[in-house]
């Protein structure tokens, strides 16, 4: 099953989706997709991923981590499906990133990996984009690069943990303007989602809600205002925004 957070004449609404990603409230009635204001399904903290692909270490020529490089993104930075998101004035490079989100059911605290999957409420998927110009370290992406106001975009939805059989064997595209951009596959994680369960659960308790954004494959390239920027997971969504300049962007929200 497909759950989503929706906003429809000014209040939110925890839904379904069903056929032709239309949305059903609490009250029986049904919505097309585009008659709603999507919201990021899942409100809790996101724990990213870097070069947690092995593909991608290789493009930008890095030896695969032996340990997740893992930073925090603050609830502030997502945005929903069919949103738009903004591109710094005078930056030289913004690339997307596909990603699988594992979004957590229950709280987890020293979880094993045998039973990772368990604390999972199930998968969404995020565009996790990133400002090159402020990247001083891989290994440390500081703030400018990675949080900032609503250009994380995450969903559509959440489908069901039990939904999707084998996380580690789903594949990743990314489309600018209709054109595919990026492909790839989970199988080739370098951490898969039980070992970063695990992880995590060791020295700190994730909580219901949060999220564990799992790295992107290789094949970024830059995006520039007026993009339509495509991220799917097989299996768990597909997940559009628009992207426009920093001025647009903030005039519109009288900034």
């Amino acid at each position: 099953m497909k759950h989503a957070r929706i906003r429809y004449e000014n209040q939110i609404h925890a839904v379904t989706v069903e056929a032709d990603n239309a949305v059903r409230l609490a009250d029986g009635r049904l919505l097309a997709e585009t008659d709603v204001e999507w919201l990021p399904p899942a409100e809790g903290s996101m724990f990213a991923l870097g070069l947690n692909y092995a593909d991608h270490a290789a493009e930008l020529a890095f030896k695969a981590p032996t340990e997740p490089l893992a930073f925090i993104k603050s609830p502030g930075t997502y945005t929903g499906h069919n949103q738009l998101t903004w591109r710094p004035d005078n930056v030289k490079y913004m690339h997307y990133e596909c990603e699988l989100v594992a979004v957590i059911g229950k709280p987890a605290k020293n979880v094993k990996r045998e039973d990772a999957l368990q604390y999972l409420a199930g998968y969404t998927v995020c565009n996790d984009y990133a400002i090159r110009d402020y990247l001083e370290n891989y290994y440390r992406p500081n703030l400018r690069v990675k949080n900032r106001d609503c250009t994380t975009p995450v969903g559509p939805w959440m489908v069901d943990a039990a939904d999707v059989s084998d996380p580690s064997k789903l594949k990743l595209r990314t489309w600018i303007n209709g054109e595919l951009k990026q492909e790839g596959t989970t199988a080739d994680m370098i951490f898969d989602i039980p070992y970063l369960i695990e992880y995590f659960s060791s020295f700190m308790t994730l909580q219901p809600g949060d999220m564990i954004a799992t790295g992107t494959p290789e094949g970024l390239a830059d995006v520039v205002p007026d993009d339509e920027v495509v991220v799917e997971v097989e299996g768990v969504g597909r997940l559009v925004n628009r992207i426009v300049s920093e001025s647009a962007f903030f005039a519109a929200r009288g900034k």
